[in-house]
């Protein structure tokens, strides 16, 4: 059985996190289940990009603190590491409260800026992760709960992504972003090449809406812990009751037979499920009904099949981070304003996850719009 276990919490003050991470791990037999004396843990939150805590784009730095020092007091070694999406390292965990804690904890900040080549054992044949991920004793992946304009939601398994460096993201998006199925599959396979030793999620406050970035904070109130990540994500999707045909990451990890999405392997503890559940979540805008079409068909009508970004000029700044994010290539500047080539465009919503300003929108195609009705 795979045990996922809740603990109802409410609030980041210090004192209220640390004790709840103590108590959600206790069923799990504690951080000295996960961690032995002189290991190096690497610790992976969610550092998106720079925003403060209170926008819910990053996990919390308190649940960092705390998960710190248990990790010290088993005698082992904490690093926080990670690849944002925009901006550098150390200023996004700056802007985020993580840097404040780390100096006041004395714990190292890794940069992902090496990567190691790994052969895949699955349908891609190798991959480029960072070398602090690979190579640590221990990894406890930190991620934070939130819905996600291309896999509908972000938790256990997405985060792992950011262990691929840098522009690696870039060319993943383009490689495998256009068909969203797919691109759950290269999440999974980067899952399986470097399983985290225990994910602890921050559902404290999620981000409903325009996830992961441009989306609104919701109190879900939760602290979410397990072994395998596929499992979290099944348990965290029923909280929040998303609808498995959205549920990109969990339909292909059943089409590959993973240990964990069978809902009947999982057992929850801690608090009760049905109590835990979250009403009216708010998902992203449904973005894609193509329906099995043919491939060389799908991309001549696509623009009215799927929902597709769009900037919205009063908010934009051209400071051209979409631009230069774009996997495909597929915006640019002129004449003072933001142009998208929607016959490029692969709808992976990299723009929008990245984008300071909140300057672009969504929105659906005209048969999409229609389709929405019977789906």
């Amino acid at each position: 059985m795979n045990h996922i276990v809740l603990k109802k919490t409410e609030g980041y003050s210090r004192d209220t996190v640390d004790g709840a991470i103590r108590r959600l791990l206790e069923p799990l037999g504690g951080m000295g289940a996960f961690v032995k004396p002189g290991e190096r843990v690497l610790l992976k939150p969610n550092l998106l990009s720079a925003k403060p805590p209170e926008a819910a784009v990053t996990t919390n730095p308190e649940v960092l603190r705390a998960v710190i020092g248990m990790v010290r007091e088993v005698g082992a070694l904490p690093v926080v590491g990670d690849s944002p999406g925009v901006g550098r390292l150390r200023r996004v965990a700056e802007k985020s409260g993580i840097l404040q804690v780390l100096e006041e904890t004395g714990t190292e900040l890794v940069e992902f800026d090496e990567p190691l080549q790994v052969d895949g054992a699955g349908f891609f044949r190798r991959f480029e992760l960072a070398r602090p991920y690979l190579e640590a004793d221990r990894v406890i992946n930190l991620p934070k709960l939130k819905t996600h304009g291309m896999m509908t939601m972000t938790c256990a398994v997405k985060n792992l992504f950011g262990a691929v460096v840098g522009a690696g993201k870039i060319a993943w998006h383009l490689r495998a972003g256009e068909d969203r199925d797919l691109f759950a599959r290269m999440l999974l396979e980067i899952y399986l090449l470097r399983k985290p030793d225990l994910n602890i999620v921050d559902a404290i406050v999620a981000m409903e809406g325009d996830g992961p970035s441009s989306g609104d904070p919701r109190n879900v109130g939760l602290l979410i812990a397990g072994v395998n990540p596929v499992a979290v994500d099944v348990i965290a999707a029923e909280i929040l009751k998303i609808p498995k045909r959205l549920l990109y990451v969990e339909r292909a990890a059943e089409k590959m037979a993973l240990a964990g999405v069978d809902r009947s392997t999982i057992q929850v503890s801690g608090y009760p499920l049905d109590t835990a559940q979250v009403s009216d979540f708010k998902l992203p805008p449904l973005s894609d009904v193509q329906f099995g079409l043919p491939r060389f068909l799908a991309r001549h009508i696509r623009h009215y099949f799927t929902a597709y970004p769009y900037p919205i000029a009063e908010k934009c700044r051209l400071c051209g981070i979409c631009r230069d994010a774009c996997p495909p290539g597929a915006m640019e500047i002129r004449d003072g304003s933001l142009f998208i080539d929607y016959q490029k465009c692969i709808r992976c919503f990299c723009c929008r996850e990245l984008c300071p300003d909140h300057a672009l929108g969504v929105r659906e195609g005209r048969l999409l719009r229609i389709m929405k009705k019977y789906i």
